[in-house]
């Protein structure tokens, strides 16, 4: 293989690297600004402390239908920008890429259905609305 190729190779594999690592912390970044922006739009109950896995175990008994608005979006959008963050940083038509965020939100979703005893109406509108879907919606904007 000649140089200009290995040098073409080298850099897409850091190039998908990198939409790797950016995808993963800005979708995570925007999952995080989301519920925090919830917080201060639609108040806890008094008394919640979101805080600490305990202090949520112990408070999402007292949340109502709207407390769980921003946690949804900040798990779609997060997933979603991740996704297309990274496509426009790998600039290919792979799905590499986008699975595996989309994968590692979905994980993470399912771990938080495990620790957190949240509704069941919430947890299947989660997990079947807010990660495949928003994944898929990313990568397909992104083609030509």
């Amino acid at each position: 293989m000649n140089d200009s190729k290995k040098g073409i190779m080298k850099n897409s594999w850091l190039r998908y690297a990198l939409a790797l690592i950016v995808g993963l912390f800005a979708g995570s970044g925007i999952n995080m600004g989301l519920i925090t922006l919830g917080e201060s739009i639609i108040p806890l109950p008094a008394g919640a402390d979101t805080s600490t896995t305990e202090g949520l175990r112990q408070a999402i008994t007292m949340f109502g239908p709207e407390h769980f608005v921003f946690p949804w979006l900040g798990h779609a959008v997060g997933t979603f920008m991740g996704v297309l963050i990274a496509m426009l940083i790998q600039r290919s038509n792979s799905m590499i890429i986008p699975i595996i965020i989309t994968s590692a939100y979905l994980i993470g979703g399912i771990m938080m259905v495990v620790q957190i005893p949240s509704p069941l109406w919430f947890d299947l509108v989660d997990l079947c609305g807010a990660y495949l879907p928003m994944g898929y919606l990313g990568y397909r904007l992104t083609q030509r």
